[in-house]
């Protein structure tokens, strides 16, 4: 298999979180070397050029911050994040300090890993194929990147609205990456996936025993965004309760941890996505007008892939190019014709599932109409057909509801009852899709 341009170099010391680590990155398909010990670490970035470097703060014969200060020392061109224990901060600001961009926590989530690794690629070298769903010549794409060349001179709150898969992460990091606070941290939470008794402390932090289990001090979303974003995916999902408390952070500018009399003042720019109707939710009063219009201050609406289709090619190879960098697949004519036809309900996150699956089902490196395994009710269209509308009688949460079942159920059978592929296809975490489904009564 012919190695990525793009290296990345991983400084773990156990076996089994090294190998997890390798293969998350050889799976995105980069170049990964190992190092076990910080010796290992510097003769390997001494000997040959790497685009990024993860490492572990502990190892068997010295720190992790040894390796940044390696770096900084040499005058390596490597960006390089930490992985730290769980809570422990203190050891990640040493380390950022020093020179790291970031940090991962212990027990690192994939998710997060590859969110920070498609970033920073896409930043530093501009080789990734991270962004390519925000690239293109369709004019609602280019109005699009127009919009967030300007919101990235604000201070202002955003709202991001759009299909699920349309690319508001990625939005939201451009502005942050265009913006005055590009050096400091961008904080990415998904509201749907944290539970309502924990939402307090992972938004505000909490002081060593506030509870049973608080065994140190942790920084919670807003400290660890402090000078920097914090984005909030899915707002739409905050709970009441938690709406009312976001409120006054963001009205204050100051937050309190759980079992701390005092507050802290707090500079966080605040941008905010969902692909649900946030208005609507407001008329139906599941979401505060005060929080609502705080939030919407400068709106921006991401394009579905529908509305792009004269990108669609540009796309597609790009995406081939990225999931087989050695042997790039050839397209059957029945197979590129199903995919410029195809209606995308689950945007672009759902082409580069359906292109991954086809790389890896495909015969001698040619891809078949069958191997893309599309579904035929929603082959064939541009995504013209009648949107759904609420009966006669019908509450809105009841058709909000009904919306968002079949959207679950429709997502469910494309996978074959995948659970954790249909969650990623909606754009929501394993946890999420539990929990809507468990709520929704599917089975």
């Amino acid at each position: 298999m012919a190695k990525s341009s793009l290296r990345v170099l991983v400084i773990d010391d156990e076996p089994d979180i090294r190998e997890l680590l390798e293969l998350t990155l050889i799976k995105m398909g980069l170049d990964v070397a190992t190092a076990a010990s910080v010796g290992a670490a510097k003769l390997s970035l001494n000997s040959q050029p790497f685009d990024l470097a993860l490492t572990d703060m502990r190892l068997p014969d010295g720190e992790g911050i040894e390796v940044v200060r390696h770096i900084a020392e040499q005058g390596l061109d490597v960006p390089i994040a930490v992985i730290t224990a769980y809570g422990n901060t203190d050891n990640a600001v040493l380390a950022m300090k020093a020179g790291a961009f970031d940090y991962l926590q212990k027990p690192v989530s994939l998710a997060q890993l590859r969110s920070l690794v498609k970033s920073v690629l896409r930043v530093d070298n501009g080789k990734a194929e991270a962004a390519v769903r925000l690239d293109g010549e369709s004019p609602a794409i280019q109005e699009a990147l127009r919009l967030i060349g300007k919101l990235a001179r604000s201070q202002a709150a955003v709202y991001l609205s759009g299909e699920s898969g349309t690319g508001k992460e990625q939005a939201a990091r451009m502005i942050h990456e265009h913006s005055a606070r590009a050096e400091r941290p961008f904080i990415p939470v998904n509201c749907g996936a944290i539970p309502e008794t924990l939402m307090e402390s992972e938004f505000f932090g909490y002081r060593k025993g506030a509870f049973t289990g608080a065994d140190n001090d942790r920084d919670g979303f807003f400290q660890q965004a402090n000078g920097g974003t914090l984005f909030l995916d899915e707002v739409a999902d905050l709970p009441l309760a938690m709406q009312v408390k976001l409120l006054r952070a963001i009205q204050e500018k100051k937050v309190r941890r759980l079992g701390n009399a005092q507050e802290e003042a707090v500079d966080v720019r605040i941008i905010c996505a969902t692909h649900k109707d946030l208005a609507a939710r407001v008329d139906a009063g599941n979401f505060r007008q005060d929080l609502y219009y705080r939030l919407n201050v400068l709106p921006l609406r991401m394009p579905p892939l529908r509305e792009l289709r004269e990108d669609l090619p540009r796309y597609i190879a790009s995406l081939l190019e990225r999931f087989s960098p050695d042997e790039k697949p050839r397209l059957a004519p029945a197979a590129l014709k199903a995919l410029l036809e195809y209606n995308y309900p689950g945007n672009f996150r759902e082409l580069e599932n359906i292109l991954e699956r086809a790389v890896a089902l495909a015969n001698d490196a040619r891809i078949e109409l069958r191997d893309l395994q599309l579904l035929p009710s929603d082959h064939g269209g541009h995504g013209d057909g009648e949107a759904p509308t609420c009966a006669d009688g019908e509450a809105l949460q009841d058709f909000l509801d009904r919306v968002e079942r079949e959207a679950i159920l429709k997502a469910l059978e494309s996978t074959r009852f995948n659970r954790t592929q249909a969650a990623k296809m909606l754009g929501v975490t394993f946890r999420s899709m539990r929990y809507r489904m468990e709520r929704l009564g599917i089975k």
